[in-house]
């Protein structure tokens, strides 16, 4: 379910993260939410910020380049979620001293789908 032309991009993206995506990788890497998680996966003709294939979770980082982009990243989720996934977008300037909230959002919405996810403390 690739397009063939996404991977080198995939691959360049991932060398090349932006601070709010280090950031956000920091918290779901290696399994820290329970579930294993992917970074600049392709998927369709598409790649994903952040993609969990057990959970079908898709967690989207949206900067400035989205603004007047709206049609677009709704023709996005829709085609995401025809396949079953359920898509979380947040801002692009995630970071240490407000992003714990969204990370909490990734916590509540893996419980939600059935995943023990453990707690943050430890």
């Amino acid at each position: 379910m690739r397009a063939p032309r996404s991977v080198p991009r995939a691959r360049s993206m991932r060398k090349h993260p932006t601070q709010g995506e280090r950031w956000v990788w920091k918290r779901l890497r290696g399994g820290k939410l329970g579930v294993k998680f992917r970074r600049q996966h392709p998927f369709g003709p598409y790649i994903l910020d952040f993609y969990s294939d057990e959970a079908k979770l898709v967690v989207e980082l949206d900067g400035d380049s989205h603004e007047g982009r709206e049609a677009y990243d709704e023709r996005r989720a829709t085609y995401l979620r025809s396949h079953g996934l359920t898509v979380l977008r947040f801002h692009s300037e995630i970071r240490a001293e407000d992003g714990d909230k969204e990370i909490e959002i990734v916590r509540e919405t893996l419980r939600a789908k059935g995943f023990a996810v453990p707690d943050p403390a430890g």
